[in-house]
Parts: C-alpha cells; structure tokens; sequence
C-alpha cells in the first residue's frame, strides 16, 4: 500500500482534455461580465467626452490595441501552463532590432530581414522554455534574466540610438486599409482566430491546460509536459517579433526603447481575461476583453485630460485589481484557493 504523501492523483476528464463544465460555464459567464464593464465603461466614457464614439477615435483604439493583444496571446498560453513571461517586451525589441537593421544596414532582402526577426523571437521563447521546463528554474526568475538579457543586447546593438529607415512595405503594414480596415487590426484578428483554434479546438491546446491545471497527472495521461510548456514560451516569442514589426511599422523606426515597461501591461491584460495565474484556467476571448479594457483606459487617460504621470498609476491599479479577480474567481468559482 502506497504511503500518503506518494499516492497518484486521478486522472480524471478535466486532467484528460482541459476542459471542465463548470470551469467553462464560469468562464462564459466572467466574460460575458467583462463585456457589460467595458460596455458600461464606453458609455462613461462618451459621456464625459465626445470624441470617444467618432470613427476616428474607434479606430485609433483599435490600432492601439494592436501590439498589446499580439503580446498577449502569446503570453496567454505561457500563464495557463502556470507560467510567465516578463522578457516579451525586451525580446520584441531585439528581435526586430537585428531584422531591420540587417535591411538597413546590412542590405539584405526584406523578407530575409523579417524572418531573422521571427527566428531571434523563437530562439529567445526556446531558451526560455528549455531552462524552465528542462532545468526546472522558475520561470519568474529565468524570463526576468532573458529580459535583462535582450535589453542589453539592442542596447549594445543600436549603440543606443534608433534604427531608420523603415522599408515602405513596413509603413504600408500601419498605413495600409481593406474596406477601412486597418491592416493591423487585420492581422491581429487573424492571429486571434488562430490562437483561438489552437487552444481550444487542437491537441496541444488540451494539452496546454492539462500541464497548467495538474503536471503530474498530465504526465501520467501521457501528455509531453516538457515538450507543451517548451513551445508555449516559443509560441510567446515568437508572437513578441511578430509585435515588434508591427509597432515598427507605427513608428517607422526601431531602437532600444521599444517594448520597455509593456510586460505587466501584458500579464494583466491576461489576467483581466480570465486567465490564472495559478494555471489550467484561461480562454483567448477573455484575454482580448482584457486587451480592450486595458486600451480603454489608456484612451480615457488621453481624451479627458489627465496627466501623463496619472497613466502609470492607473496601470498599477487595474494590475492590483486583476490579481485580486484572480484569487476571487479561484475562491469562489472553483470553491478553493490553491497555495
């Protein structure tokens, strides 16, 4: 008879395909609660200012949302493996750093230039994944080195000054419409609905709340732990090069200081979503409330007049107020908080 402590936990259908009925209806429901405060807020917010509803302001919100939902996507399936990811902002940086200065500098085609950048991205999530998963550091501790990591290195590669001129296949990408449509938010809705598919229609995408939700049943159920939470930090990094071509193509240029600073504005957008920060819980369309709810009030910030310095308080605030939802939902959707 096995000892207590070396008993094997059940493997029950949650653990087999990461879904529950319960964890999904209350889910449905927390988004659907998201949406009412984004609504309620909108309608706030054109109140009190009536730029916010022209179709100029819409759009912009639409754009300005663009790089932070691309970062969050990726940093979506990190955090529902239990883990995190605070090097998004510095590898976006590098990333596209090295692509657009080898166009630049170097002359090279622009399409090898944009597949560097997607490389740096995926050899920076494959690091990240290999020591966390492999070596079993805390992801807290290995990303928050590779962040420093990657700074450094566009810092030593820009010689600290930014990287110009943006090709006009780049701009067009920020300038570029379809029916009104911007390019931008047309990809990103693309990347939504691929991500979306992965996650919830695939494989991987079970395997990824599985691992989040109970690694030692997972294991046992036969999923490839190491494997799933390894591509979910490179799927992280390469979305983070796919962001730092897009917001080159916005501000035609590339330096050192892009990215700095975005990374809790990332996790808590996540976390807004419905995605725990414990693990095995999370959904793509929460994240994108969370992404919009985030970009509102940057919005808000901006129309009613407030000072620049209030913004980051503000960011501090709802990052607080997305933790505390997260223990919340645990404690009373799911009738427990684990520690």
């Amino acid at each position: 008879m096995q000892p207590k402590s070396a008993q094997v936990p059940k493997l029950n259908e949650e653990t087999k395909t990461g879904f529950n009925l319960k964890k999904g209806i209350n889910r449905y429901f927390g988004n659907m609660g998201l949406l009412v405060v984004i609504l309620v807020f909108g309608l706030i917010l054109s109140i009190l200012s009536p730029v916010f509803l022209t179709t100029t302001n819409l759009v912009n919100l639409l754009i300005q949302s663009t790089i932070l939902a691309c970062l969050a996507l990726g940093v979506t399936f990190v955090i529902i493996t239990g883990g995190i990811d605070l090097s998004v902002g510095s590898v976006m940086a590098i990333s596209v750093a090295v692509g657009l200065g080898s166009i630049v500098n170097n002359g090279m085609p622009i399409v090898v230039g944009v597949i560097i950048t997607l490389l740096i991205g995926v050899a920076f999530g494959l690091l990240n994944g290999i020591v966390i998963s492999k070596l079993r550091v805390p992801p807290l501790i290995v990303t928050l080195a590779t962040m420093g990591i990657a700074r450094g290195a566009v810092l030593i590669y820009t010689n600290g000054s930014n990287i110009h001129p943006v090709p006009a296949s780049f701009v067009t990408l920020a300038t570029g419409r379809v029916l009104g449509i911007p390019y931008l938010v047309i990809m990103i809705g693309l990347l939504c609905i691929i991500a979306y598919v992965i996650l919830s229609h695939t494989v991987y995408g079970r395997s990824v709340y599985a691992s989040g939700g109970n690694e030692l049943a997972a294991r046992l159920a036969g999923v490839k732990t190491k494997t799933v939470v390894t591509f979910t930090y490179v799927i992280s990094g390469l979305l983070a090069a796919v962001a730092g071509i897009l917001l080159t193509a916005r501000l035609e240029s590339a330096g050192p200081t892009i990215g700095e600073g975005i990374e809790l504005t990332v996790i808590a957008a996540v976390v807004i979503g419905g995605t725990s920060l414990f693990g095995g819980q999370g959904s793509i369309l929460g994240t994108i409330l969370g992404v919009l709810l985030i970009t509102l009030v940057s919005n808000a910030v901006n129309l009613l007049g407030v000072p620049p310095a209030w913004d980051e308080l503000v960011k501090g605030v709802v990052i607080l107020i997305a933790a505390l939802l997260d223990v919340y939902r645990r404690k009373y959707s799911d009738g427990k908080v684990e520690v």
